[in-house]
């Protein structure tokens, strides 16, 4: 391992939360503990970002809500935030988007960061990286690297035709890299294996094995409220009342966009019909 680069990473998860559940928080950890056991990568920070409102999925709930209910159920965590930015945007935004815009946020910290040490502290660096190099061939890649978590079936998704463009699913997978979390019943390696782009950028796709099975289904979550069931130990307590309390997932709600074309559906169609 002598000479090995260690790169700092920051996940970003971007999706539905709707709501948010232990199954979405516990995939953070699970990807943290497999990128730091290669010993390649320290994981610094995860970042939910919720959809907006107008990706127009059937049952999706205001955007708002969502957001808080996130905040929520990070605010034990020292590492996992909640950026509203994706959210609040008067459109639908690709996630290829969504990423570029969180890498250019990183970037731009960065940057910002080091133009500080460089004024302030440029003799201190130079005698602690000359320390360091003494004692360690270790050395860590300029910036933090971004990437993609989601579960199998995001990864399956990739397939799903007009759901997403091709061009986009490169940038994500090939520039950035992607965590994959397993679920029971789902084959991410033959998914891989299947599909040209994938496979083409295979090494920047980390496969994660959930041993412990969980497959807590927001789906199933937003039933069980609509039927008066218990859903305590599935969310974050918090969060848990704060559905009581706002009076969420009713059956009025789950109709919400039961009409609509979802938005890549409608873009990328028009698109390819044209």
């Amino acid at each position: 391992m002598d000479g090995q680069k260690i790169t700092t990473v920051v996940l970003l998860a971007c999706g539905s939360f709707n709501p948010v559940t232990n199954m979405h928080l516990r995939m953070f950890e699970l990807a943290r503990d497999h990128l730091e056991d290669t010993g390649l990568y320290r994981v610094v920070k995860g970042i939910i970002s919720p959809v907006g409102d107008a990706y127009k999925k059937k049952g999706l709930i205001e955007a708002c809500h969502r957001l808080e209910m996130a905040r929520l159920s990070t605010e034990n965590s020292d590492w996992i935030t909640v950026d509203s930015w994706e959210s609040l945007q008067p459109e639908w935004v690709e996630t290829a988007k969504v990423v570029r815009h969180h890498y250019d946020q990183l970037q731009a910290a960065e940057q910002t960061n080091d133009d500080v040490d460089t004024v302030k502290y440029a003799k201190k660096r130079r005698i602690e990286k000359n320390c360091f190099e003494e004692s360690s061939n270790r050395t860590r890649r300029d910036g933090p690297q971004l990437m993609l978590l989601c579960g199998a079936d995001v990864l399956e998704s990739f397939g799903v035709p007009n759901l997403w463009k091709q061009d986009d699913i490169a940038a994500i997978v090939g520039r950035y890299g992607l965590v994959c979390i397993t679920r029971s019943g789902s084959d991410p390696y033959k998914f891989i294996h299947e599909s040209d782009t994938l496979w083409k950028y295979r090494k920047n796709i980390h496969v994660v094995r959930e041993w412990v099975t969980n497959d807590i289904s927001a789906t199933h979550v937003r039933q069980s409220l609509r039927r008066g069931r218990s859903v305590r130990y599935l969310l974050p307590d918090a969060v848990v009342r704060y559905i009581r309390e706002q009076e969420l997932y009713t059956a009025e709600s789950e109709q919400k966009n039961a009409d609509v074309i979802l938005a890549p559906l409608q873009r990328y169609s028009g698109a390819s019909s044209s």
